[in-house]
């Protein structure tokens, strides 16, 4: 193993054009990431696209075929003694007890007999076997077994400890379980560990847990998108901005990101600008849609005008706001009403208002001022601090889309607004 000294400010973790092939197979095409000391990084993909080749690469067991890889700022061959790796399977030495399998990687490590074994009682009872130190893995549990396999990954002291899916083979409490007793110990800061960098097919465990999602495709195994998650913890699953993220990763999986992102705002938002709303009230939303329902679905534009009482040019931002929303589509001076569209026109006011928040949060704009709602210690957040924001976006527009923003969150209850003191605020 060769690891050359470190350069200082240098990320914890740097890929460089990683490729891996096997013969003519390419398991692996030029990928680059960054790891940051302090990151929680899951790395999620379809099967066989080489996340856990990839894991391996990082902790040395797997040579590269080209390009390299650098640890706190320098290249390394061979295994990297600062990283260790917990497999989905609990590969544990059967007739060792839990505190000998614990105790194999502090040998490693060249310890005395008493300092190990007080480091790996030490061990045992973070992950919380306490009492079980004299037990077999045949003994334990899955969730138990695995928790050993925890315990022995952080005897080595590792800076970074990188998860082959460490629950996939649990069952649903296990790992729920299991997932909260890691995050609380990553949270507490009560392992030495700088990163974490988990392998994982379960959507909703990536984003529950991560900092940062990376997302990888396959047919070479390469990164497709990176998405930062800024939901504060613990985080609720059945918040709907976890929900809207989860679609996210979701959509971008299953090739469907551009087009979603077309729709609703984001390509232009990753051009570098965020798209202006559509200055309209949500509250016009049912009338336009119960209208074209009413219509068989599919209306003319200025017939609907007239129904709606809009003069032609005055109705062209709630038709806007309802392609944004993905409830219709204009079509040769028509307007068609969409399958999600059909639904919020015959829906009772509580879901309509369940519709529109799942929908506006993948708007940038909704879903950053959220964001920052949800990560503010009082989650509350002066109007000025938006306005300023966002000066640089809209110039002179930029109050009324405030003010289109703050119509948007009350109406889906997902952010208020005090007169009195000028705030946004989360709605409980």
């Amino acid at each position: 193993m060769s690891l050359a000294p470190a350069t200082p400010h240098a990320p914890l973790l740097e890929l460089v054009g990683v490729s891996k092939s096997y013969g003519t197979f390419h398991a692996l095409r030029d990928v680059a990431l960054t790891l940051e000391a302090g990151e929680l990084v899951c790395l999620v993909g379809p099967s066989g696209c080489g996340k856990s080749t990839l894991l391996r690469i990082i902790a040395g067991l797997t040579p590269v075929t080209a390009g390299t890889v650098h640890y706190r700022g320098a290249p390394f061959t061979g295994v990297n003694p600062h990283t260790a790796i917990v497999f989905q399977t609990f590969a544990l030495f059967p007739w060792l007890t839990v505190i000998e399998n614990v105790d194999v990687a502090l040998k490693a490590r060249g310890l005395d007999p008493a300092t190990r074994q007080a480091h790996a009682t030490q061990l045992v009872r973070l992950v919380g076997l306490a009492g079980f130190e004299a037990a077999y893995p045949r003994e334990l549990s899955g969730g138990m077994r695995q928790k050993v396999g925890f315990a022995r990954a952080l005897a080595v002291e590792p800076e970074l400890l990188c998860l082959d899916e460490p629950f996939s083979a649990l069952d649903v409490l296990s790992a729920e379980a299991l997932r909260g007793e890691l995050l609380e110990l990553w949270l507490n800061r009560s392992m030495p560990t700088q990163a974490i960098l988990m392998v994982t097919h379960n959507i909703e465990e990536a984003v529950e847990l991560a900092d940062r999602i990376v997302i990888m495709g396959n047919d070479p195994g390469r990164i497709v998108s990176e998405l930062r998650i800024d939901l504060r913890h613990p985080r609720n699953r059945k918040d709907t901005a976890f929900q809207a993220l989860v679609d996210r990763v979701y959509a971008t999986l299953t090739g469907r990101a551009l087009s979603e992102a077309d729709r609703m705002g984001t390509a232009a938002g990753a051009a570098g600008t965020i798209r202006r709303l559509p200055v309209i009230r949500l509250e016009a939303m049912g009338g336009l849609t119960e209208t074209v329902l009413a219509d068989n679905g599919r209306s003319d534009l200025p017939r609907l005008a007239k129904a709606l009482g809009h003069e032609p040019r005055a109705l062209l931002p709630l038709v806007e706001a309802s392609e944004w929303l993905g409830f219709a589509r204009a079509e040769q001076g028509d307007l068609v009403l969409l399958e999600l569209g059909k639904t919020y026109a015959g829906a009772g006011i509580q879901v309509r208002k369940e519709l529109i928040a799942g929908r506006i949060l993948r708007l940038p704009l909704i879903r950053w001022i959220y964001e920052k709602l949800q990560n503010d210690d009082n989650q509350r957040i002066d109007r000025s601090f938006f306005v300023e924001a966002l000066r640089s976006e809209f110039g002179g527009e930029t109050d009324d889309q405030i003010d289109t923003v703050i119509d948007w969150g009350r109406y889906a209850e997902l952010f208020g607004y005090d007169k009195d003191s000028d705030e946004l605020y989360l709605e409980s």
